[in-house]
């Protein structure tokens, strides 16, 4: 019997895992009625929380392809901005692009963490975007057009975001994916496109790509406003995605209206990639029930996971991932594996166990007890 002693937000607890049958994934399965991105992780070696551990790393991303999803990389869930160095980006990039398997969806992140200082002009800002183009395309990576710090320290309105977009997307050599990332994910991003009214952001956002509409392939929206990615997907020219990246209201915006659909750039796709595989065939196949059924409660650890302050989500995902035997330990670069409380943890094993992602509830408990000082218990 795999029961484990757990704090949590209602104090210790016994729990049995194996509560709910695990889910099993799709085998071969790659989904066709949507295109959907995982946000994946990166994992620090244990001797030396300032470096990679590259075979972990890599071993999650052939994961992630195996269940059908393409992987976005480098990006905030690989802890860019809070732990990842420009070095690590690119070595990073190049790493998954080389181990990528043939047909395989690859979206490295570019944005403009090469600049160094606080002080810069557009026209820097712009040659920092396309040097990463430049060697984001060269790997064979598609490009994820991330949201840039220096550009919303440096944009004094919507009419430098356009110019600096405008000649970014004219030297891309094929379409790529914009991000417009909410400042619960990133602060330094609030006010991104122009404005920190959303409505505002979204019409400077929606000039700049009815203006180079050929060269984007979709926007990704992490604003965690559903309403907001709604009005905002019924507006976007023919051909271009919307890639929701609304890790609290995702299964609604995925299944769609009937009208419009939201394909998928998730960070929770991560955690719940075997759960999330099964619940995209059941949308293929017109199982809307099945697929509503294998999600819901996938959707309260997400919003767990997810909960204040949001940009630490990647220490929940890093978790799961040790739990379900990804990797040897529970290592972040930088050490962030401590951002959340023993209570939280201990929550989201709940559930975890609850949504059907531990297929093997006596080593999740063995692994459980082998960090007991991080669970608080004795």
């Amino acid at each position: 019997m795999s029961v484990v002693r757990l704090l949590s937000s209602d104090g210790p607890v016994e729990y049995e895992l194996g509560t709910i049958e695990a889910i099993e994934p799709p085998i071969g399965f790659r989904p066709r009625t949507r295109v959907a991105y995982a946000a994946a992780h990166v994992v620090a070696r244990a001797d030396d929380s300032s470096r990679i551990d590259w075979d972990s790393t890599l071993a999650f991303r052939h994961h992630l392809w195996s269940l059908g999803f393409g992987v976005a990389d480098a990006m905030d869930t690989a802890q860019r901005g809070m732990g990842l160095s420009s070095e690590q980006v690119r070595e990073l990039i190049r790493r998954s692009a080389a181990d990528a398997p043939e047909g395989a969806l690859l979206g490295s992140g570019v944005t403009t963490d090469d600049l160094s200082g606080p002080d810069h002009t557009l026209e820097t800002i712009e040659e920092a975007y396309l040097d990463q183009v430049e060697f984001v395309e060269g790997t064979g990576s598609g490009v994820v057009l991330m949201a840039s710090r220096a550009l919303a320290a440096t944009a004094t309105g919507p009419s430098d975001y356009a110019r600096v977009y405008a000649r970014i997307l004219g030297e891309v050599s094929k379409p790529v994916i914009l991000h417009w990332l909410g400042p619960m994910f990133d602060p330094q991003l609030d006010g991104y496109w122009g404005s920190t009214d959303p409505i505002a952001a979204m019409e400077s956002l929606l000039s700049i790509i009815g203006d180079a509409a050929a060269k984007v392939d979709g926007i990704k929206i992490s604003m965690l406003d559903e309403d907001l990615e709604l009005e905002l997907r019924r507006r976007l020219p023919d051909g271009v995605r919307c890639y929701t990246g609304d890790d609290f209201n995702f299964p609604a915006l995925i299944q769609g209206d009937g009208s419009h659909h939201s394909d998928a750039l998730l960070g929770i796709f991560d955690g719940i990639a075997p759960v999330a595989a099964a619940a995209l065939q059941a949308l293929d196949e017109g199982d809307s029930e099945r697929y509503e059924t294998l999600l819901a409660p996938t959707l309260a650890l997400s919003r767990h996971i997810f909960s204040t302050p949001t940009y630490h989500y990647k220490t929940g995902l890093v978790f799961l991932a040790y739990l379900s035997g990804h990797h040897d330990g529970f290592n972040m670069l930088d050490g962030q594996q401590t951002m959340r409380s023993a209570e939280h943890l201990g929550d989201l094993v709940v559930m975890a166990d609850r949504a059907g992602l531990f297929s093997n509830p006596d080593e999740v408990a063995r692994r459980l007890r082998a960090i007991p000082e991080l669970l608080g218990v004795e």
